[in-house]
């Protein structure tokens, strides 16, 4: 029996634009009392609902219970950028891709999980938010063009499909001219990633009970596990975590995950006629050709500029942070759209990620009947899904075979000693977002 007390449970600040530009939640249930359940998740986000689902397919008579610290899609999982990639994308890296063999494995594991949304999407009427729409990769260097060239090369390689764009090219998709070429690849989906996770646990709430706004002050395991809140508990057999980040704080994979937050801005909507002062496509995904320049969507008559990468061990982050990190949002945003004039953001927001020196995820059984899904290394979207499915067929002992290649994954490593992290990591955030230059 071990008794893991959680050192802090998740409490983000500043309403993402996702989330705000939804109509308000439904009433939602707060666990209190004692219950009973076959299995107990940990976590409402991509991962958790992701392993909730699976189960309903893999042991459709058992009760299944989620709990989530907050309301579903306020935290993590309504706070990214809505790409469900397929391709590598590894953030580290300086054109985002891997070895051969490991990107052709990434590729397969990452649309296994996408094929997955989308019969939920289907299941759930929730196609609104879930569009292959594609993303476009954008360059405004000579030097960003470079790296764009290499990655076109490594797709060429391991046989992926892409279309080179000039700037006209990409001028016609985002109105701006900032860009000099970039390069298209088809296979990502862009979500609206509040919409989605809300409706996902709309659609599953027939047959998975969900506890909202209940944080997980501690969980006693043993024959039975005994997940407790400040006002109830839930007595289970079996238990899956999917917190991603906040696995180290329930004392696992202590040392080895590293605490990133990465910020966001959402315009007010624009006019008819500052639609029309922009041109370009009403729907679109673009993200830079330095993995640490800026990301940007249009979404109808609204855009959101999201950039800035910083080391919050304590994982939580503030509204001067936020407020900080916004004006440079400002600033990326009239670069690029320079016939809009200064629009005000309505949404600033800042997400946590869990990253891994060796970009690992934390998968597998920690403990008797324990499994976890986390550390998903910025692809919270896709590879929340695909590691929370994967954790429900762990547990429930099905013949999935990509278990065993994420079971094949190495352990997160650890990270170096201090003050070396607390030293290090900022100063290594800083020098690549130097390196991205303009394209930040």
């Amino acid at each position: 029996m071990s008794v893991h007390q959680a050192l802090r449970t998740p409490a983000d600040i500043n309403m993402s634009g996702w989330y705000g530009i939804l109509p308000p939640p439904k009433a939602h249930e707060v666990l209190r009392g004692r219950h009973e359940a076959d299995w107990v998740i940990i976590g409402a986000g991509f991962a958790g609902l992701a392993a909730a689902r699976r189960l309903t397919q893999l042991v459709p008579e058992d009760r299944i219970v989620v709990v989530d610290a907050q309301r579903v899609g306020w935290g993590a999982a309504g706070r990214n950028s809505g790409f469900m990639i397929d391709l590598p994308h590894e953030l580290a890296g300086e054109n985002y891709g891997g070895s051969q063999d490991h990107d052709r494995k990434r590729i397969r594991m990452n649309r296994a999980a996408i094929e997955f949304s989308a019969s939920a999407a289907d299941e759930y009427d929730l196609q609104p938010f879930f569009v292959r729409a594609g993303k476009f990769h954008g360059a405004a260097t000579d030097h960003g063009l470079a790296v764009l060239r290499e990655f076109e090369n490594h797709l060429a390689r391991i046989g992926e499909p892409f279309e080179r764009l000039d700037r006209p090219q990409l001028k016609k998709v985002t109105g701006s001219d900032f860009f000099v070429g970039g390069t298209f690849t088809p296979g990502t989906v862009m979500a609206q990633p509040a919409g989605f996770i809300r409706g996902l646990a709309e659609g599953l709430s027939g047959r998975v009970q969900i506890f909202e706004d209940s944080a997980v002050t501690s969980v006693q395991t043993g024959k039975l596990h005994i997940v407790k809140t400040a006002e109830g508990e839930i007595t289970a057999p079996r238990l899956i975590l999917t917190v991603n980040g906040h696995l180290e704080s329930f004392g696992l994979f202590k040392k080895r995950l590293l605490h990133v937050f990465t910020f966001a801005s959402m315009t007010r909507p624009l006019s008819k006629s500052e639609q029309a002062d922009l041109g370009g496509d009403p729907h679109w995904g673009l993200i830079p050709a330095d993995p640490m320049g800026s990301t940007i969507r249009r979404i109808g008559d609204r855009i959101v500029v999201r950039n800035t990468f910083t080391y919050n061990p304590d994982m939580s982050t503030s509204k001067k942070q936020i407020n900080r990190i916004g004006a440079a949002h400002d600033r990326s945003f009239q670069v690029r759209f320079p016939m809009l004039g200064e629009i005000p953001m309505e949404f600033r927001w800042g997400g946590l990620l869990c990253l891994s020196l060796n970009s690992a995820p934390a998968f597998g059984e920690v403990e008797e009947r324990v499994f976890v899904a986390g550390c998903c290394n910025g692809l919270g979207t896709v590879q929340g899904t695909l590691y929370g499915m994967l954790a429900a067929d762990l547990a429930a002992g099905s013949n999935e075979a990509m278990v065993a290649d994420a079971l094949n994954e190495p352990a997160p490593a650890r990270l170096y000693p201090e003050p070396l992290m607390s030293i290090g990591a900022p100063l290594k955030l800083w020098a690549m977002q130097k390196r991205a230059g303009r394209e930040l």
